[in-house]
């Protein structure tokens, strides 16, 4: 059962980052714009490119449980500070803050999430667990 509720767990958490990367694919423009709302003007393309990389790379990793640890490293340079330049409740007027809070404090929870599968590794249905057991003649 714990192998069961471990592979769906991946698969809910890289759904999270392949529907990010999707989004950004989607509204690439927008999010170019938001980019210059936050005054990120360097090299605004490579780093959408990277991050949508980043974010399909590191879903594809956790959710078949291969390399996870490197899956999770990798998601935290790009989740953390995403998290902290766009969610930034802390500069909006006070009835605006509720949303970003929420935005923010869901971000936290998924890297919540990203440190427990680091922590505790992937179970037995992961490529890395399967590979682990076949025996090659």
């Amino acid at each position: 059962m714990k192998n069961i509720v471990d592979l769906i767990g991946r698969l809910f958490l890289s759904a999270v980052f392949i529907f990010e990367a999707i989004d950004t694919l989607k509204f690439y423009e927008e999010t170019r714009t938001t980019l210059t709302e936050l005054n990120i003007l360097w090299q605004q393309d490579l780093l959408l490119n990277v991050g949508i990389g980043i974010l399909l790379l590191g879903a594809i990793l956790i959710a078949t449980g291969y390399r996870t640890g490197f899956a999770i490293i990798i998601l935290l340079v790009y989740w953390l500070p995403t998290t902290f330049l766009v969610y930034d409740f802390w500069s909006f007027p006070r009835g605006e803050q509720r949303m970003f809070i929420m935005l923010f404090t869901k971000n936290m929870a998924i890297l919540g999430g990203m440190l427990l599968l680091w922590v505790n590794g992937s179970r037995a249905y992961s490529i890395r667990k399967i590979l682990a057991t076949t025996k090659v003649r």
